[in-house]
């Protein structure tokens, strides 16, 4: 219960403090005048809000007040804010909202996702997880990044961006007018002076010596060993191969296409087959359940298309990555001589504007001669 009542409240005229529930307080200054006051915490600051005055408000309206303000607190929220009128929704909410609106425009979805709710999760949702994102500040945004500016480069890099995702939608839906992560961050933060990773790659003339060895471990899923050698052999991205199916196959004309929905540049690419992948896709057909549907070409033990983690699980011990092996074809071809506009057609490079503009050809014919080559360069 609290400490004051009706008609102590009315009676009271000497000058201080008289302390009630749920933070309430009634301040009665030197003059006379009396006021309602909040007092409580709000993500760990102390925080003094005015009320009104006691003539336009009764003991038991400023109790339900104080009430609604204390479980604004105990959740994180400023009772202050926009949020606290159900207005700016906290950073965690718009970062849903902002996952919600890029799902669909993600190539592989589960990842991106799961990269997006891992990295937030750990680094930025302890700190402003709970925070209105109309009260965040370029501070707030400098504090969460600084730990892991040097020490994980690459993740602090992607966490700007996304931080700055989240504010400009902030922006775009009319909860804030301004960027905290503009130039202001920018400026804020020191120069990374750690070089960017590249993936781990295996030189040319080791890729078949290292794809033959992890023929021979001893638990090795077949089919995931299938799927690296068919992206050694076709240099294609592990998502593009992991969830091909039979039916973008056509073994009449030796090719795979890859839909314009599942590639990096948003088109059609057509892959010619060559001896090698031709021979992964014989070991990837006694274990599909479709061989010529729309199942995966290289199933999981569920018959599902392989996980992102089930090649990179075999190959870290060899010190590459199945994206590495895309490197490993490019400098392959710039050492035998391979046209540049060959090898990048090969890897599905945009190219630049200028050259796509006069470049019409998917060079198929070309790219057939240099992918049989390679083939037997790594078989």
């Amino acid at each position: 219960m609290g400490k004051l009542t009706a008609a102590s409240v009315r009676g009271m005229k000497k000058p201080g403090k008289y302390y009630d529930q749920h933070g309430l307080i009634l301040r009665v200054a030197p003059g006379g005048s009396r006021q309602w006051v909040w007092r409580g915490t709000v993500r760990g600051r102390r925080r003094d809000i005015g009320m009104g005055a006691v003539a336009y408000t009764t003991l038991a309206e400023a109790r339900d007040i104080a009430y609604q303000y204390r479980k604004l607190a105990r959740a994180g929220i400023d009772p202050k804010s926009r949020r606290a009128n159900d207005c700016a929704p906290t950073f965690a909410e718009a970062t849903e909202q902002v996952i919600e609106a890029y799902r669909p425009g993600w190539k592989d979805t589960g990842r991106s996702e799961e990269n997006w709710r891992s990295s937030l999760r750990r680094y930025v949702y302890p700190a402003l997880g709970s925070t209105p994102v109309d009260e965040i500040t370029t501070a707030d945004l400098v504090r969460v990044l600084l730990p892991v500016w040097h020490t994980k480069a690459e993740t602090a890099r992607k966490l700007k961006t996304r931080l700055g995702v989240v504010m400009r939608w902030s922006i775009a839906a009319g909860y804030r007018t301004d960027d905290p992560a503009g130039p202001a961050l920018a400026a804020a933060l020191p120069r990374q002076t750690t070089p960017t990773r590249h993936l781990a790659s295996l030189p040319h003339d080791q890729v078949g010596p290292t794809l033959e060895k992890l023929e021979t471990l001893p638990r090795a899923w077949p089919p995931t060993v299938a799927c690296l050698r068919f992206l050694a052999a076709t240099a294609a991205r592990s998502g593009e191969a992991r969830f091909a199916t039979w039916d973008e196959v056509d073994l009449e004309t030796r090719t795979w296409t890859v839909p314009a929905e599942r590639t990096k540049t948003n088109r059609e690419h057509v892959v010619p087959l060559s001896a090698a992948a031709l021979e992964a896709l014989d070991v990837a057909r006694l274990y599909s359940k479709a061989p010529n549907g729309s199942g995966p070409l290289f199933p999981s033990p569920g018959g599902k298309p392989l996980g992102n983690g089930a090649m990179s699980k075999i190959t870290r011990p060899f010190e590459f990555t199945p994206h590495g092996l895309r490197a490993s074809f490019r400098s392959w071809a710039a050492e035998t001589g391979v046209p540049r506009e060959v090898a990048e057609a090969a890897l599905a490079h945009s190219g630049r504007a200028l050259e796509r503009a006069y470049q019409r050809s998917d060079l198929l014919a070309a790219r057939r001669k240099v992918m049989e080559a390679w083939s037997r360069h790594i078989a």
